[in-house]
């Protein structure tokens, strides 16, 4: 994957949201290997936090950051199964402006070639949203690792080419 050395690398201001019923932060190893991640790929952490499987709940943390204009990207990490209690695509549909199909796509090419036919169960998803960027992926680390290593330390970095979502930013919110 070609990086354009020439080009300035410009930090995306990131927030992660853990979705469980069980962790805290103390505990929370895919949302600390998320910030582990894109602070060491130089981006900046504006904010994390941990909610229960509540589409309400999800909502409605979802919008503080979508509003908060320190807030360039969304990642969450959980609910994206098929069990009763996972919600998160169903709380990131009630936000979406557009889905972007492909990111769920390319992870679960991705997650086959760690875990088989195992990531059928997942539901990972992103969108856009009144300019900012929500990238689902599931709770495990593996699944963390796959998702950031595999697809988000490129496509969140302006370097990257031939093209990339950080380019894309100033243009999110055309009409």
């Amino acid at each position: 994957m070609p990086i354009d050395d020439s080009a300035t690398f410009k930090p995306v201001r990131i927030a992660v949201l853990t979705i469980s019923d069980s962790r805290v932060l103390a505990d929370d190893r895919s949302g600390q290997a998320l910030v582990d991640r894109l602070t060491a790929a130089g981006h900046v952490l504006a904010d994390r936090g941990i909610v229960t499987d509540d589409v309400p709940e999800i909502v409605t943390r979802l919008h503080r950051w979508i509003d908060d204009e320190t807030v360039d990207c969304v990642i969450t990490t959980g609910g994206t199964g098929v069990t009763g209690r996972d919600v998160t695509p169903e709380a990131i549909e009630q936000v979406q402006d557009k889905p972007i199909p492909g990111f769920g796509e390319l992870f679960r090419w991705l997650s086959f070639q760690t875990i088989g036919t195992s990531t059928i169960q997942s539901r990972a998803c992103a969108c856009v949203t009144r300019g900012t960027y929500i990238f689902a992926l599931p709770g495990s680390t593996g699944a963390v690792k796959d998702g950031w290593d595999g697809i988000l330390v490129h496509q969140l970095d302006s370097r990257f080419k031939p093209c990339n979502f950080v380019e894309l930013m100033p243009r999110l919110m055309e009409r």
